[in-house]
């Protein structure tokens, strides 16, 4: 993707970047070239973004062109909201007082370029800053609240480049070939065919994250062979998120977690998401799962919402033993099997406390669960979970949190019963049209949805049992294909 900075006057720009285009505002604005390129991101480093100014207009019309705008219009926006700034000040407090602790003076300013500080000892304040507010230049105040006897954000706004100190700008000269270089060489790989950049989220210290590192590698070679250069990022990564065209969610997501703010941005910035925030917020609650499979008449276990008032009927609508789930449990976690009315006491007062409601569904014991991978409303694998050994779930879980996994099977699509591959179908159908694992119980001729996963797990060995190489290369495929449609669209 090329990339522009566009500034009021580009002779003010005074740095020469390799691969970066100066362009005046103006120029960007009504010259129609620009307009007519569908693959561009801009940098807008003009004096001021105030509204239906010429800086706030250049971050506007890149997003109706399809472009990314970095700042775009929601960052220009928080720029400017005080709350959203307290907000911010409240969530990084420990950080500002540890920054500050040896400041004597009442007033501090730090300027950021490019997510960097020239002081080493603010560089980590002032990436989460930058994260949070991504814009290219940054000047942000900090005053000492004798009262509280604290720092205080006071207040956060994009600085012109007419404001940088000479001092700094041997600095910003090299931060902005640091950060300009590194997208270069996401451009530059030495193979031209390659047009796309697809960001894979993963968290290397996860205990059983939903891809193993063989499989990581496989995704990363499929995406190759679809035209995209992959980068494995972690958390730490937020600020890059507009460095890409795709996001790929490998880490357990979660809606309080930077799993979902991953997401969000990324879908904020016209990113192609799997998983998109929609899916992770309905995959992530049990209780909206149960409602919506009721509502599309979807077979499941029979399930009860448990809140305090009809807690105690449980036993006379499920009967013993039942199983109580915690909203936003996964990975068999949150699950626990209720035996007897002391189990339902302990139970039900631990998740209660946690959450105003719950659920509990009869115990249905197979000996395995269907898996049923789905890609864009359609089956793409399907895998026998078998529970673990003197268990009743497929994990285990332990006390010091390791667990033990019960065996798994591959299983060709056309050898899967076909009421199977039906229902989890319409099931995932009711959550989006992205990648699913769909939780199937199978007795007789009866088949019943326990739930549909974001984010499910493609392990080398596992999943891949049949399709091989060409599980990655469906899944690297659909990327490719969303990309261009949406280029094509815009």
């Amino acid at each position: 993707m090329q990339s522009i900075v566009v500034i009021n006057k580009p002779k003010d720009w005074k740095f020469q970047i390799q691969d970066v285009e100066v362009v005046s505002a103006k120029a960007y604005l009504t010259d129609l070239k620009y307009s007519e390129i569908s693959n561009l991101r801009v940098y807008n480093l003009c004096q001021s973004y105030r509204y239906q100014g010429i800086g706030y207009y250049v971050s506007l019309l890149a997003e109706a062109r399809g472009h990314r705008s970095f700042p775009n219009i929601t960052t220009i926006q928080d720029l400017k909201s005080q709350s959203i700034v307290r907000i911010i000040s409240d969530e990084l407090d420990k950080r500002i007082q540890s920054s500050f602790s040896r400041i004597r003076s009442n007033r501090f300013d730090l300027n950021i370029y490019f997510g960097k500080s020239v002081a080493k000892q603010y560089e980590q304040l002032s990436k989460q800053l930058y994260n949070l507010f991504p814009a290219p230049l940054l000047s942000v105040s900090f005053i000492w609240n004798e009262e509280q006897k604290k720092w205080l954000l006071q207040n956060i706004f994009p600085l012109p480049l007419s404001q940088i100190p000479e001092l700094h700008k041997p600095y910003l000269l090299e931060f902005a070939r640091e950060y300009f270089g590194r997208k270069r060489i996401h451009s530059t790989s030495g193979n031209s065919k390659l047009v796309y950049d697809l960001a894979i989220l993963v968290n290397p210290e996860e205990k059983s994250p939903p891809s193993d590192r063989k499989a990581l590698n496989k995704f990363i070679e499929a995406a190759e062979d679809a035209g995209m250069r992959a980068r494995l990022i972690t958390k730490n990564d937020y600020s890059r998120i507009p460095e890409f065209d795709a996001l790929f969610i490998r880490e357990t997501t979660s809606v309080n977690h930077h799993t979902y703010r991953f997401a969000r941005r990324a879908s904020a910035e016209n990113l192609v998401v799997m998983d998109d925030p929609v899916s992770i917020v309905r995959c992530a609650n049990k209780v909206y799962m149960a409602e919506v499979m009721r509502k599309a008449n979807i077979p499941t276990p029979k399930t009860v919402i448990v809140h305090k008032k009809n807690a105690d009927q449980l036993v006379n609508e499920l009967g013993l033993p039942y199983v109580l789930k915690q909203p936003d449990g996964s990975f068999s976690s949150g699950v626990m099997k209720v035996k007897d009315q002391l189990d339902l006491d302990e139970s039900l007062n631990r998740l209660l406390n946690q959450s105003d409601l719950i659920i509990a569904q009869e115990y249905v014991p197979t000996e395995f669960d269907w898996r049923i991978g789905i890609l864009n409303k359609m089956p793409l694998y399907a895998c026998k979970y078998f529970m673990a050994k003197n268990h009743w779930q497929i994990n285990q879980w332990q006390a010091n949190g390791s667990f033990k996994v019960g065996a798994h099977q591959s299983v060709r699509l056309e050898d899967v019963p076909q009421k199977v591959l039906n229902i989890a179908k319409r099931a995932a159908s009711l959550i989006g049209d992205g990648l699913y694992g769909v939780d199937i119980k199978q007795i007789d001729n009866k088949v019943m949805v326990i739930e549909v996963n974001d984010n499910p797990n493609i392990d080398f060995g596992t999943e891949d049992g049949i399709l091989k190489d060409q599980l990655y290369k469906e899944i690297m495929e659909w990327f490719s294909w969303r990309m261009k449609s949406k280029l094509n669209k815009s």
